[in-house]
C-alpha cells in the first residue's frame, strides 16, 4: 500500500482492503465470499480480547452447544481465519503451526454447513473449501505494509499443509530454494 485513502464508511473502507489484497495475491473471490470477509473483519474490529481464549476449547463448546446456538462455531471458523490470515505468528506463539488454525476453522464451517445450509452451494460449506485463498486475501491484507507476514520455516509448513499460494510466495522472497512437499499435497 503506497497511500492511505480513506473510505466514507469503515464498510467501503474494509472492503477496498479486500479488493486490493485480491489484487495482491491474485486471488478472486466471489461476491459471497468477498461480503462476507468484509463483514467478518467489522465484526471483529476492536475486539480487544480475539486471541484470549484457546480455539481447541471453543470449538468443543461450540460442538456441544444446541444447534440453536450456531454463532459459536462461527466464532470459531471466523477467528481461525482471522488468526490464519492476519496474526499467523499467534500460532507460533502457541507452538502450533499455522495449518492448525486451518483445520479447526475448516473443520468449524464444515460443522456450521452441516447444522444449518440447506442447498449444496451453501456459504459455510464454501467458507470450508474456499478457507486457504480467504487465508491468502487475508495474508496479503496484513502484507500491503510491506512487513513479512510469514517466517520461512512457518511459510513452508504452510505451504506444505496446505497449498497455500502466499506461503510459498513468503518462503520464495526467503529462500532460493522450494519446500518439498508431500506426494498427497492439494494445491488449492
Amino acid at each position: 500500500m503506497t497511500s492511505l485513502v480513506l473510505e466514507p464508511t469503515e464498510k467501503a473502507q474494509w472492503h477496498a482492503l479486500v479488493t486490493e489484497a485480491q489484487l495482491a495475491c491474485q486471488r478472486n473471490l466471489d461476491e459471497p465470499l468477498e461480503s462476507y470477509l468484509v463483514f467478518m473483519l467489522m465484526r471483529f474490529t476492536g475486539e480487544a480480547d480475539l486471541a484470549a481464549r484457546a480455539m481447541a476449547l471453543e470449538f468443543l463448546e461450540a460442538q456441544l452447544a444446541s444447534s440453536q446456538n450456531n454463532e459459536k462455531l462461527r466464532d470459531v471458523g471466523d477467528k481461525c481465519l482471522l488468526f490464519s490470515g492476519l496474526f499467523p505468528q499467534l500460532a507460533e506463539r502457541r507452538l502450533v503451526r499455522v495449518s492448525y488454525f486451518v483445520r479447526l476453522g475448516r473443520s468449524a464451517y464444515q460443522q456450521l454447513a452441516q447444522r444449518v445450509d440447506q442447498q449444496a452451494d451453501s456459504l459455510y460449506t464454501r467458507l470450508a473449501e474456499a478457507f486457504v485463498p480467504v487465508m491468502d486475501v487475508l495474508q496479503a491484507m496484513r502484507g500491503l505494509s510491506g512487513r513479512a507476514v510469514l517466517g520461512p520455516l512457518a511459510a513452508a509448513e504452510l505451504w506444505a499443509d496446505t497449498g497455500s499460494r502466499m506461503a510459498l510466495r513468503a518462503f520464495a522472497e526467503t529462500s532460493d530454494g522450494l519446500p518439498v512437499a508431500d506426494i498427497g499435497h492439494r494445491a488449492h
